[in-house]
């Protein structure tokens, strides 16, 4: 069995994982992602990539999480994946035991809304190996007006994308500097450099966390790096979820909402996959990215720099 549970900091929150129906009329290649295909994966020369070593990945039971786990572990890292979805990450594991990738892929289902359960995943981690990896991925999103935006939902994605990151970081950084060092990369976005309306906690959690991000390399001393990925809209769960809202937000279509709203102001007429973003981390944590610290991977196929 290439993945191992952790019954200690096993809980069941459905919280962040509903798939509204409405989205039943947006199924095709536009949005749909592939499947994980090994043979796509980034694979760099470094040496740290090594079994003996731990990446944390959040949001490991779909999308991008889990993209950037399979990944990982495809680079001989173990990976300890955690998420409060108890049966995606079963289905991650699953995918990586027939992949049979070269690292093993652990999980551990945690709520990060909770300090206990984040210190717990850092434990867990480096009861595995040397804590040296981090990629904070776990996101969630809401459609609302400011005045009309729920505060406990406001509250809950600033937790989840920003309070946590900071958490996990806080509890990482004493492994990373006992041993090798190490880099901590995180999931940033689009609107962490400009905002949409009617997602006001998006927005403002996108922004911090590329804050937290430079904090990191700021008191990294150069043994510990930080790097944000921010892209354009990629083809994950959270990004289909929020298209029935948009639409109804806008008073438009769900098409209109991929072909104008999401894709309209991109050069690049095409969504990012989970793996195209997962590719992302793999090279920010390796020896080929030493000068990244602090910086924001930005692929965003033109949106935020190009205009007309």
């Amino acid at each position: 069995m290439n993945g191992r549970r952790d019954p200690a900091v096993h809980i069941s929150t459905r919280q962040f994982s509903t798939v509204p129906a409405a989205y039943e009329n947006v199924t095709d290649d536009r949005v749909t992602p592939p499947d994980f295909d090994p043979e796509e994966v980034l694979h760099p020369d470094d040496d740290r990539f090594d079994p003996e070593n731990v990446a944390i990945v959040t949001g490991a039971a779909s999308g991008i999480g889990r993209a950037t786990a399979l990944a990982l572990a495809a680079n001989d890292l173990t990976v300890l994946g955690c998420d409060v979805d108890d049966d995606g990450l079963d289905a991650t594991v699953a995918r990586a035991d027939e992949l049979g990738l070269a690292g093993r892929v652990e999980t551990v289902a945690a709520n990060l809304t909770e300090s206990a359960h984040v210190d717990r995943v850092v434990a867990r981690a480096a009861d595995a190996g040397a804590v040296t990896f981090l990629a904070n991925v776990a996101g969630l999103q809401h459609i609302d007006p400011i005045d009309e935006f729920p505060t406990e939902r406001f509250d809950l994605l600033h937790d989840v994308m920003v309070r946590a990151p900071f958490l996990l970081a806080k509890a990482c950084l004493p492994h990373m500097r006992a041993s090798d060092g190490g880099c901590i990369g995180n999931m940033a976005s689009v609107h962490g450099r400009y905002v949409t309306a009617d997602k006001v906690a998006y927005n403002v959690s996108k922004f911090g966390i590329r804050g937290l991000t430079q904090s990191i390399a700021a008191e990294g001393e150069g043994a510990v790096r930080a790097f944000s990925v921010s892209t354009g809209y990629v083809k994950t769960p959270l990004v289909t979820e929020q298209i029935p809202d948009t639409a109804e937000q806008r008073g438009i279509s769900v098409d209109e909402v991929v072909e104008d709203v999401m894709l309209g102001q991109s050069r690049t007429k095409e969504m990012m996959t989970p793996l195209d973003v997962a590719n992302l981390f793999v090279f920010g944590f390796s020896k080929h990215a030493r000068h990244l610290n602090g910086g924001d991977l930005l692929f965003d196929g033109g949106m935020t720099l190009t205009y007309g």
